[in-house]
């Protein structure tokens, strides 16, 4: 008889939270990558998502966060993207932005996570 062995999905990180993390990266970076003028007032709709994916993320803030900022920024700049050398060879120099917002995500995320336990501590 052959033993039942369950397989282990390579995506099982991934959960909603994280997927809708990421989802929200694309469509702010490509929204916001295409506005008519860029100014800090970009960075207003960046932070209350970051802080809500936080809220909702429970105890899976810090993967939502990295997730989230690394997918906003690498999407952002590569829809502003427009020199002339190719974008595969800026593609690394993205990247190291990307870790930056990763960063930043990272501190939105506890931000938002930190704003549910106090409400949770009441």
């Amino acid at each position: 008889m052959i033993p039942h062995v369950k397989l282990r999905s390579s995506m099982s990180g991934l959960t909603p939270i994280v997927f809708t993390a990421a989802i929200v990266g694309v469509i702010l970076g490509i929204l916001l990558a295409h506005a008519l003028f860029l100014g800090w007032w970009t960075l207003v709709p960046w932070g209350i998502a970051g802080l809500a994916l936080g809220y909702k993320a429970k105890g899976q803030f810090v993967l939502t966060g990295i997730v989230y900022g690394f997918v906003l920024v690498l999407v952002f700049l590569i829809g502003q993207y427009s020199g002339e050398q190719s974008l595969v060879s800026r593609l690394p120099f993205f990247a190291l932005f990307g870790v930056f917002g990763a960063i930043c995500g990272l501190i939105l995320t506890t931000a938002g996570s930190l704003i549910l336990r106090l409400r949770d501590f009441r």
